[in-house]
């Protein structure tokens, strides 16, 4: 890993921190740009099934980029010999994210399914936690975690 880490440090960090962004930015805009646009939708099915939408396309966007965070993290801190308590704040941190993000995912699976079986009202309930708790959660923990990422490297 140190030999890896040597030869393409360059890419590896901007791999990293392009991970964070995509998945942390693509949250913030979610939350706080798409999430109160789709509040003027009037047809409850139509807000909820584009909802659906776009939180699944989030997701599989999102995804590869945990898979190259956690790579990276694990490059970083074997090949870098990264060590301290920021290091293990980081990875509690991206930990939980991440066991957050599988959560959510869930949560919407079974959402897509009650509202594929017409229980809008079921699939509604089942979803309601993602803008309002889940989502903001990963949002503070994400700037929170690249924060600690810039405290780490001690700029």
């Amino acid at each position: 890993m140190k030999e890896l880490f040597e030869n393409y440090a360059t890419i590896i960090i901007f791999l990293h921190i392009l991970s964070a962004v995509i998945w942390v930015a693509g949250m913030i805009v979610i939350r706080f740009a798409v999430h109160p646009s789709l509040q003027s939708i009037d047809d409850p099915k139509i807000k909820l099934g584009i909802t659906l939408q776009i939180v699944g396309k989030l997701f599989h966007i999102v995804l590869p980029f945990i898979f190259i965070s956690l790579i990276t993290a694990l490059i970083l801190i074997i090949g870098a010999g990264f060590s301290g308590w920021i290091i293990h704040l980081k990875e509690s941190i991206w930990t939980l994210m991440t066991l957050n993000f599988i959560y959510m995912y869930i949560k919407r699976y079974k959402a897509v399914k009650l509202f594929k079986e017409g229980n809008l009202a079921s699939a509604k309930k089942a979803i309601f936690i993602l803008p309002t708790t889940l989502l903001p959660i990963n949002i503070v923990l994400g700037l929170m975690a690249i924060f600690f990422g810039v405290a780490l490297k001690g700029y």
